[in-house]
């Protein structure tokens, strides 16, 4: 399994053109645009607009209203955009980098034409599906933790002297990371893993990976944004979810992969 994801790997550091463009997007997302809006926010100071954007922040779970910190419109804005609106960042990138890891997994082994070498090794059906799974995850969920440890330091460094010191992240936040993100990656990977071995071409691939994943993105951005905003052991309940749905939807995935359809023969 080790040496299937190790070379799975190695080849996709050898391979600019397709995670420099994710670096991008990881640092977009997790520094660029949440620096800049912070930034504006906190300078702005109390005008109409943030007023306006603090005054919003009543659709918010109670919980969540309770829990903000900050004496003017402008530091409450500021905490809540932090800990609260910017949830789908962490759902959203890991899952696009790695489903565009894993799509390419077992079809790019036969349009590459080294499904036969890879038929043929000691390595089992299971160990080769387990190899894929660990180099289509690794590559998504550490850029994940790395943009969100960005994250937490300009969130800190920007916000917290407004609101009485550092205090990102929040619990919410370790469970959502640790716990409630890394399950609902796999439930997508063992869709997408599936896909690519059955069908011809990474083109395919891709497509069908987008179209199947999308829902899959945005259920788990709903259930994960709804266990950041509920109380108590909401984020907890939903990654119990997710985890089991993780480990059956992996058990079935693993049954795509199998030594005829790495040497194309079997559709």
């Amino acid at each position: 399994m080790w040496a299937v994801a190790r070379n799975d790997l190695r080849q996709l550091g050898h391979s600019p053109d397709f995670w420099a463009p994710m670096l991008v997007l990881a640092a977009l997302f997790f520094v660029i645009i949440p620096t800049a809006l912070l930034l504006t926010i906190t300078n702005l100071g109390n005008v109409g607009t943030v007023k306006n954007v603090s005054a919003a922040l009543e659709v918010l779970p109670q919980s969540a209203q309770e829990a903000i910190r900050g004496d003017s419109p402008a530091d409450r804005t500021s905490y809540a955009l932090a800990v609260y609106l910017f949830a789908p960042v962490a759902v959203i990138v890991p899952m696009t980098i790695s489903t565009a890891v894993g799509a390419n997994a077992l079809v790019g082994e036969k349009e590459k034409g080294t499904g036969e070498f890879l038929a043929h090794s000691p390595a089992s059906d299971r160990e080769i599906y387990l190899g894929k799974l660990v180099a289509s995850l690794l590559p998504g969920y550490l850029t994940t933790l790395v943009g969100f440890a960005m994250y937490s330091l300009a969130v800190n460094l920007i916000v917290g002297p407004h609101v009485g010191g550092w205090f990102f992240p929040t619990t919410a936040w370790w469970v959502l990371m640790l716990w409630v993100v890394p399950p609902f990656l796999a439930i997508t990977l063992s869709v997408v893993l599936r896909l690519s071995a059955r069908v011809k071409s990474a083109a395919a691939a891709q497509q069908a990976s987008g179209l199947v994943t999308l829902p899959l993105i945005m259920i788990s951005y709903g259930q994960s944004t709804g266990g950041l905003l509920g109380a108590g052991n909401a984020g907890l309940w939903v990654g119990a979810f997710a985890w089991t749905a993780a480990i059956f939807g992996l058990m079935r995935g693993g049954r795509a992969v199998t030594r005829p359809r790495l040497l194309g023969v079997d559709s």
